[in-house]
Order: structure tokens, then C-alpha cells, then sequence
């Protein structure tokens, strides 16, 4: 009996030793891992970055142009883009908005003073704590954007006048 329970020490001991080298070298190759670069498109700092600043947002798409990449993405459903340098830092985050969404004033001046023009574009630019924004507006006559980077009056962006094509 002495003889059967010494082999069967032994083969517990063997089969203890096997299991405890398999799992240390499952171990050091997952642990190594771990820590060896990705490898990837370049967007990684970017991409890591981007989910410190908005942890519950949900990437729609990455495009990387040369001097920024722009990150789409959803937001408590409404769609944003922030803008990142190549090191990963954030230049600024820009959302589409509605006219009601304006500050008030800048709502007025729109009303008041463009009644005859509709808004084609509108939107909000944060960046460095600064919240700029943008209007285009256009009728028959002319394209007009315009910039404010207050909360109470409007400058002209951009102007262009439009050609009467049905001479």
C-alpha cells in the first residue's frame, strides 16, 4: 500500500511541476505581450488619446491628413469630430448645431439683420476652453459665413457673391 501511495506522490508531484512550467510560461508570453508596441496605422496615440478624453463615445470613423487626424464620433447620440495632432493632442472638437442652439444675442443678430439669407451651415468649435462659431448663410445673391467667438455679435468670415446664371 506504502508502494501505491508513493506513486501516486510522485505522479502528483510530476504532473504539479508540469502544470506550474505551463502556466509561468503562459505567464511571461502573455505578460510580454502586453507591453510589446501594437502594431498599427499610426493612429494608436491618437486612438488612445481620444478614449481618455471621451470615454463613452463611440468611434464612427478615423481619417488622418497631414497636418491632424479627425476622429467621428457619437456622443450621448449626437455626432462630433475631434481633431488631434500627431502626438495625440486634442486642437479642438466640433459639433454641428441648430439655430436654437446659439447663444441668444447671436440668434437675434441672425433674425435681425439677415432675415432675407436661410442658414446652410452652422456650427460650434471648441478649442483651448474657447467655443468659436460659424454661420453660412445664402439667398439669392450671396453666400455669406460667419464667425463670432463671443456671445454677442457676428464678423464676416467669408463673402462671395453668386452670378445670375439665367441671363
Amino acid at each position: 500500500m506504502s508502494l501505491l501511495n508513493n506513486k501516486l506522490s510522485t505522479a502528483l508531484a510530476n504532473g504539479t511541476r508540469t502544470l506550474a512550467v505551463t502556466a509561468a510560461l503562459l505567464l511571461t508570453v502573455g505578460i510580454g505581450s502586453s507591453f510589446a508596441s501594437p502594431a498599427g496605422n499610426g493612429n494608436d496615440v491618437v486612438i488612445a488619446s481620444f478614449h481618455k478624453e471621451f470615454r463613452s463615445a463611440n468611434v464612427i470613423s478615423v481619417q488622418t491628413a497631414k497636418e491632424y487626424t479627425k476622429v467621428t464620433f457619437n456622443l450621448n447620440s449626437v455626432v462630433m469630430f475631434a481633431y488631434y495632432s500627431s502626438n495625440g493632442e486634442l486642437m479642438a472638437v466640433v459639433r454641428n448645431i441648430l439655430s436654437t442652439q446659439l447663444p441668444i444675442r447671436l440668434l437675434m443678430d441672425l433674425k435681425q439683420n439677415h432675415a432675407d439669407s436661410w442658414i446652410t451651415d452652422l456650427f460650434e468649435i471648441d478649442s483651448n476652453g474657447q467655443t468659436v462659431y460659424y454661420a453660412t448663410l445664402e439667398n439669392s445673391e450671396m453666400k455669406v459665413t460667419l464667425r463670432s467667438d463671443n456671445t454677442s455679435s457676428w464678423t464676416t468670415y467669408h463673402k462671395e457673391n453668386k452670378e445670375n446664371s439665367h441671363l
